[in-house]
């Protein structure tokens, strides 16, 4: 099972994305990220991660499971540092950066596209 942690929504993922995460992680199921306040101090965030953790950690059916976990930098590392204490396996997805510009400093579309799976390591 890959239990989706990001501001992402499978349901939103390209064909490529949900069929890696089918076939190497099996289920996913879609948590979402949570809206980290941009005044929260320290404390704040690892309250915010200890809630996160608790809350991963009793999801019903979660076992064995993988983490997908991308967003806010601080809150992300936070929680990954906790869960990795506790073994489980987070991975965040890469993707390939492809910018279009129609003329040079004029409208540029950017549009990423999934590559993989990379775990933390």
């Amino acid at each position: 099972m890959l239990i989706n942690l990001t501001n992402h929504p499978s349901a939103r993922w390209s064909e490529k994305q949900k069929a890696a995460a089918e076939e190497e992680f099996g289920e996913i199921v879609d948590m979402p990220f949570p809206e980290i306040r941009e005044e929260g101090c320290e404390w704040y965030v690892s309250d915010l991660a200890d809630q996160y953790l608790r809350k991963i950690l009793n999801m019903p059916d979660a076992s064995p499971f993988v983490v997908h976990l991308m967003g806010e930098q601080t809150f992300s590392y936070a929680l990954l540092k906790r869960l990795r204490a506790r073994g489980i396996t987070c991975v965040a997805s890469t993707t390939k950066r492809i910018v279009k510009e129609e003329e040079p400093g004029r409208k540029t579309e950017v549009i990423f596209q999934f590559e993989r799976f990379r775990r933390y390591e």
